[in-house]
């Protein structure tokens, strides 16, 4: 395993390395490979000087080390550099373009892009903990792609594990900067599998969060109507697990919360993670074809069978078995809800900054903005309840069924331009017969449901792009699905080795 943020926050409180040295590698390592994948599109290294030498003379001013180890449990991410994404995680030194030419316009104290007059709660806990937010890394425009192709940065966030194919998205850049080494940790958001997605096509940890156990405050109540959430993309299971108890719970105010108090989540994680292999052993459906039943990628469906196959070596059953689930039917209603969101944040910034022309937005971001203008109230509010009208169809599954395992995506990670938002139809692009519906059909599932689910490495493809699994549960499930992974991680069942850039690909 590579080297993870939690390892390097302990060198750090170790005096094995300085923040600040930690984050002048960082820099030389994004400005050395970035130009090939152009995953990091803000930084700002005074920022970023500024809170690792505070890290540094923290640490210079304890008494010795059982003062640097107290601090370190206080703080266990000290130190370690963190990108925040293009979208979401609002943060007052840092603005945010969202993808988009329409937001390179707008100049503030920070630099180009969305401004916020305070820190969200999430990335004030970040701190907290003891990253170091110092960039912002690539999203496709408004967050609504599946591929990170983004024209206000210039063009396409690459994979590293083959130039011509798509990281993912919406944290695609996240994604790549990870995969690559650049970072040890990146921040995500997942609206739609733009967590899981990026981490399977860059072999990587990626987990939504239950419904409501992020915090979203205090400048917006929830997102797209509760379907989006919070968290990061990793390298290890404890860093994902760590991350999360730094930065869960409700916060002042929240329109709800998932069940676990942090109280309770902090009870249940560390026995969980500690020894994994001593938890019940779990009934899991395995789905390795559409919902309806018609064959997936090839390489992909036997990904699945196999991951499916360690699952049951380690002696959970494995079944075959299909959720009771229209893949339209349950993506549709998501797409409209996701225009209406798009809609409400373009009319909230021609509001405050003056009149949008059309050509400032990818022709499919315009598109969907034109739909969400068209949809009543009432029909927002109709497709809202067929959203939650899922989890009620699927509660009966979950009743035989502990876990869901399917593929991340139908196929491989798909080579660039084929998601680039060029169509001038929203919903062609998302629900028309060669839409992006048959590429995601199960990601969106646990976005409409509120459940926990985790993306993990399931293998390659021949040529060698990341292929992943994705396990999904009820309200509730992120510590079962952490220390299902946590097994699986301490069994051997994944090893990624990091991509290797030619020097020609990094000029």
């Amino acid at each position: 395993m590579h080297a993870d943020a939690l390892a390097a926050a302990a060198r750090i409180a170790a005096g094995e390395t300085a923040a600040t040295q930690l984050l002048a590698d960082t820099l030389a390592t994004i400005a050395r490979l970035n130009p090939a994948l152009n995953a990091v599109c803000h930084l700002d290294a005074e920022l970023g000087l500024r809170q690792a030498q505070a890290v540094d003379d923290a640490l210079a001013a304890c008494g010795g080390d059982s003062e640097r180890r107290a601090l370190l449990r206080q703080r266990p991410f000290l130190g370690v550099p963190l990108l925040l994404k293009d979208v979401g995680a609002p943060a007052a030194d840092l603005p945010s373009t969202m993808g988009s030419r329409l937001l390179q316009r707008i100049q503030g104290a920070h630099g180009r892009g969305l401004h916020w007059p305070v820190d969200s709660t999430l990335v004030a806990r970040y701190r907290a903990a003891g990253f170091v937010p110092f960039g912002r890394s690539t999203s496709p425009e408004m967050g609504i792609s599946p591929s990170t192709e983004a024209r206000a940065n210039g063009g396409p966030t690459r994979n590293p594990y083959g130039l011509g194919h798509s990281a993912g998205g919406s944290s695609g850049g996240a994604a790549a900067a990870l995969a690559s080494g650049m970072v040890s940790i990146a921040h995500a958001n997942d609206g739609a599998g733009s967590i899981r997605i990026p981490a399977s096509c860059c072999g990587l940890i990626g987990l939504k969060p239950s419904r409501g156990l992020m915090p979203s405050g205090p400048l917006v109540g929830e997102s797209w109507g509760g379907l989006a959430i919070e968290h990061m993309l990793t390298r290890s299971v404890r860093d994902c697990a760590a991350a999360l108890l730094a930065s869960a719970g409700a916060d002042a105010g929240a329109p709800y919360a998932a069940p676990q108090t942090l109280a309770a989540l902090h009870a249940e994680m560390q026995p969980a993670l500690q020894a994994p292999q001593a938890a019940p052993r779990l009934r899991i459906a395995l789905c390795d074809t559409y919902f309806e039943g018609d064959a997936v990628d090839a390489e992909v469906a036997c990904a699945a069978r196999r991951f499916g196959a360690r699952l049951q070596a380690l002696g959970h059953h494995v079944e075959t078995a299909r959720p009771p689930l229209d893949t339209l039917g349950l993506i549709r209603p998501l797409v409209h809800v996701v225009a209406c969101g798009t809609a409400m944040a373009v009319d909230q910034l021609q509001a405050r900054h003056g009149p949008i022309a059309p050509d400032e937005l990818e022709p499919t971001t315009w598109s969907a903005v034109e739909l969400g203008r068209r949809t009543s109230g009432a029909d927002y509010l109709d497709h809202l309840g067929q959203v939650h009208a899922v989890g009620r169809r699927l509660a009966a599954f979950f009743e035989r069924h502990d876990l869901l395992l399917t593929p991340v995506l139908a196929a491989p990670p798909a080579p660039l331009g084929r998601w680039a938002m060029s169509n001038p139809d929203f919903l062609d692009y998302r629900l028309g017969p060669a839409g992006l519906w048959r590429y995601s059909p199960f990601a969106p599932l646990a976005n409409a449901t509120g459940g926990a689910s985790i993306s993990l490495p399931a293998g390659t493809t021949a040529t060698g792009l990341p292929i992943g699994a994705m396990l999904s549960g009820q309200l509730g499930d992120d510590v079962r699905l952490l220390a299902l992974a946590a097994e699986l991680e301490a069994a051997g069942a994944w090893t990624m080795d990091r991509p290797t850039l030619t020097q020609r690909q990094t000029r």
